[in-house]
């Protein structure tokens, strides 16, 4: 039988976030969090294998202690059991701290054949602590993963990679870890029952001075501002020479040149 491990990251919802007028700085306050995107599709291929193949998943994730209530959400998806590993220090973490915590808190804790994680996050988007985390645990990496299979009988797994110029099909030997792409399936709206039902899961604490040395952050974020969109103002109507005018502007500002069209 498989086991698997899933890791997610809890995110603050970007659809709660206001931005300043005048600063453009963002505005937090009233911002509520949810379990990445990506990171639910790595949920989701989890609890898939374990449906076709058996396998038992542990979800893991690396938060403050005040993002418990992320583990329910997690587990009411399908996962067996969730590790939180958590500190009040554990914020605005940077990639190599996140996967030096993972590895330290997997490693001799958590039996696994496979990690599955999300190719990015929401906020950040690094796209480097399950390359960073398997290079961590000496295992290989698989990236950019839309289709993966499990042949059972050779013990290895079968990755599709999507690249800028094309597919790529990869034999990974386990244990391994692969970060997936949204488009490989569609994470499940967990019912009522399963909702009640990951209350009865178990959750295993990991604190930080359990872990041993954790390096400080490599980057460090100074400023987040939204995007400014300089608006041209330029008004017309919908007819041919309305929008023939507004065209004949936008080439005298510079803003088209000849052959854009």
């Amino acid at each position: 039988m498989l086991n698997i491990i899933t890791c997610f990251k809890w995110v603050i919802d970007e659809a709660d976030i206001k931005a300043d007028a005048a600063t453009r700085k963002l505005l937090f306050g009233r911002a509520g969090y949810k379990i990445s995107a990506y990171d639910r599709h790595a949920i989701e291929e989890a609890v898939r294998f374990q449906e076709q193949h058996g396998a038992s998943v542990a979800a893991v994730t690396v938060a403050p202690p005040s993002a418990k209530k992320c583990l329910k959400d997690a587990l009411s998806r399908g996962p067996d059991s969730a590790c939180f590993v958590n500190d009040p220090s554990f914020l605005d973490l940077d990639p190599s701290q996140t996967s030096s915590i993972l590895a330290a808190a997997v490693r001799g804790r958590i039996k696994f054949d496979l990690i599955i994680c999300g190719e990015g996050s929401d906020d950040l988007y690094a796209q480097q602590v399950g390359p960073a985390l398997a290079e961590r645990l000496g295992i290989p990496c698989a990236t950019c993963v839309s289709k993966l299979t499990y042949a059972e009988d050779e013990k290895h797994i079968i990755a599709e990679r999507r690249l800028d110029d094309g597919m790529e099909t990869v034999l990974v030997p386990l244990p391994a870890l692969v970060s997936v792409l949204p488009g490989i399936n569609t994470p499940r709206i967990p019912t009522l029952k399963e909702v009640l039902g990951a209350a009865k899961k178990e959750i295993f604490n990991v604190a930080l001075e359990e872990l041993g040395d954790i390096p400080g952050p490599y980057l460090k974020t100074v400023e987040v501002v939204a995007a400014a969109m300089d608006r041209r103002g330029i008004r017309f109507s919908a007819d041919e020479e309305g929008v023939r005018s507004a065209v004949n502007a936008l080439f005298k500002e510079g803003v088209l040149s000849q052959g854009v069209l």
